[in-house]
């Protein structure tokens, strides 16, 4: 379907059919349904049966502003349960249930939505929700694998509080974090569709790290830095939509956790190095976004250290961290794993940024180096990056400003390309 812009110029709207499973969180996918339509697409609810008893069908209807029936025979004489998936420029279905999903994966069609997914040539997206027993149980972890095998992106359920008094893995993802995903979906599609290689990670395991680590002076003071976290877990949300197994570790970060990914926390540059080199053995490409700090303290102090009346000042010796980068770069567990690092660089007096990073990129020994001007605090906190990436063999791409969701589908693009 096309729109028009203000000068009178057409422009695709895309079409996105919005599966509904019969599980409580089909209330938050009403959020997930504004965000869509706010952002300019075409939006067909289709329901199941069981999730009418959760949120109404005049409830659908009016937020989207077309027909919501769970019933293939409705409006028969229109064909709807060929016709609505072979129109869809994308299928997101939420809360994907047990039941809907194992249907999916059998290639069961008994109401509107099963006949749409088997219709669908477009990408598919599942955003699992259901309770923790549930989940793990093997039949739905088979069906799961099944979908993904497909090529169908599942995203695993958030934990969190569940029905009754329940906790545990099960929660709906967050609505703003399964808009997200659909957006860069249907992104790579348009791409896809324009002749450019996107990066298909099914299959692969990828090991992320992201944030800034914290070397505590004592237990109330510590040494760290300005990074939110906010570009490795853009590579770890975009790894995962695009079916990757990903593993992401977390120094400090107060970001919630992406969608379908494994979160490890730590605290401080030895923790990381710790879960990195553990965690790399049987990555298929690890992506050093991360701030580890390069010193610590040669003693933490057992207690809060206190002014002194004379105002004297403690002095705070240093030693140096571990060097990750360098450390699983030349101790590779396998001669095809791809290793990304990152250089936050000012430049200097007698170095340009590229000068220093291309030094870096050699003592370190990665396969490619995403390369940061942060003079005048740029960069970090922010939602928008700009970067060179280098890679080994003298190349060099300059990738310009965007969000950094951008920056990491760029990146996945070349680790793809150098396992090609």
């Amino acid at each position: 379907m096309t729109t028009e812009t203000a000068d009178g110029a057409a422009t695709a709207r895309p079409s996105v059919v919005l599966g509904v499973g019969g599980g409580i969180a089909a209330y938050k996918v009403c959020d997930l349904l504004r965000r869509l339509t706010e952002s300019g697409h075409r939006v067909r609810v289709v329901p199941t049966a069981a999730a009418l008893d959760f949120v109404g069908a005049s409830t659908w209807a009016a937020l989207s502003g077309q027909p919501v029936t769970a019933d293939p025979f409705d409006d028969v004489h229109e064909v709807p349960h060929v016709r609505i998936g072979k129109a869809a420029d994308l299928v997101v279905v939420a809360p994907a249930t047990a039941n809907l999903i194992a249907k999916a994966a059998h290639g069961l069609a008994d109401d509107l939505l099963t006949n749409t997914l088997l219709t669908a040539r477009c990408p598919i997206l599942f955003a699992a929700a259901m309770h923790t027993e549930m989940w793990e149980h093997p039949a739905t972890q088979a069906n799961v694998a099944t979908l993904r095998e497909r090529g169908i992106t599942v995203l695993d359920p958030a934990v969190g509080r569940l029905t009754g008094k329940d906790t545990g893995r099960g929660r709906l993802p967050e609505p703003a974090e399964i808009f997200a995903i659909s957006q860069l979906m249907l992104a790579d599609e348009a791409a896809r569709a324009a002749g450019h290689k996107i990066a298909d990670l099914t299959g692969r395991h990828v090991l992320v790290s992201a944030g800034g680590t914290r070397e505590h002076l004592d237990p109330v003071r510590y040494l760290g830095n300005s990074s939110s976290g906010k570009q490795g877990y853009a590579l770890a949300r975009i790894a995962a939509a695009r079916g990757a197994k990903v593993t992401l570790v977390a120094a400090n970060s107060e970001l919630p956790d992406p969608a379908g990914v494994h979160v490890v926390p730590v605290t401080s540059t030895r923790d990381l190095f710790d879960e990195i080199t553990a965690r790399a053995v049987d990555a298929d490409a690890v992506v050093m976004a991360a701030a580890p700090a390069d010193f610590r303290p040669a003693d933490v102090a057992e207690h809060k250290i206190k002014k002194t009346a004379d105002g004297s000042v403690p002095a705070v010796n240093l030693v140096q961290n571990p060097d990750i980068l360098a450390t699983i770069s030349h101790d590779r567990a396998r001669k095809d794993q791809v290793i990304v690092g990152f250089a936050a660089e000012t430049g200097d007096a007698e170095h340009s940024v590229i000068d220093l990073a291309r030094a870096k990129l050699e003592r370190k020994g990665c396969d490619l180096l995403v390369v940061n001007d942060v003079s005048g605090g740029k960069v970090f906190g922010s939602d928008m990056n700009e970067a060179v990436i280098l890679d080994r063999d003298g190349g060099a791409l300059p990738v310009p400003s965007g969000s950094k969701d951008a920056l990491a589908g760029v990146i996945w693009n070349l680790v793809d390309a150098r396992w090609q």
